[in-house]
């Protein structure tokens, strides 16, 4: 039988940029949140080069942190892409947060963010086991692509069509305007 889980209340979950101070403390929890699922370890432990939070992300505001009760619960890095879209490059909770709210709060504050740049849609290269999450978070399969480890999932949430009388050029799309104007890189 499955047992109800018990979500941490949306008001308690604050999304908030990563501060450059805590890029370690995001590792170790992308370490340990990718230790937890059983396909990832044995790849993880054999390649500890494959846990990395760029500091260039965090410094241009592409990662976001997902606090409950003051405490880092997760984290997830957006970054534009070339086209008139967003990418998710990294998304981890901490595994005694899981199926709590915490990584859909994140994506859910991605959206808000690719909205207010005009984005049309956000793109992750999710690895199988996390197609569910996606899946209930509005996201549809497109593709599937070889990744390091094995075979990734492209995945694609659509937030408008794509508008050609609003097209940006490409130097704007990397650089977007948005009234903190944080995501920079």
């Amino acid at each position: 039988m499955l047992h109800p889980i018990d979500e941490v209340p949306a008001g308690e979950i604050r999304v908030r940029l990563a501060l450059i101070s805590e890029q370690r403390l995001l590792e170790s929890l992308q370490l340990r949140a990718s230790l937890n699922n059983p396909g990832d370890r044995e790849a993880i432990l054999a390649n500890p080069d494959a846990i990395e939070v760029p500091a260039e992300q965090i410094v241009n505001g592409c990662v976001f942190v997902a606090e409950v009760a003051g405490s880092i619960s997760g984290f997830v890095a957006l970054i534009p892409r070339e086209d008139t879209a967003g990418e998710l490059d990294a998304l981890f909770v901490e595994p005694d947060n899981w199926r709590r709210g915490v990584g859909r709060a994140l994506i859910e504050h991605c959206i808000q963010v690719a909205r207010s740049h005009g984005w049309t849609s956000i793109h992750v290269i999710g690895n199988p086991h996390a197609e569910g999450f996606y899946a209930a978070c509005g996201f549809e399969r497109v593709g599937i692509q070889q990744m390091r480890f094995g075979v990734g999932h492209l995945l694609r949430l659509v937030l408008q069509e794509p508008d050609p009388s609003t097209r940006r050029t490409q130097a704007s799309r990397l650089r977007p305007h948005v009234p903190d104007d944080h995501i920079k890189c």
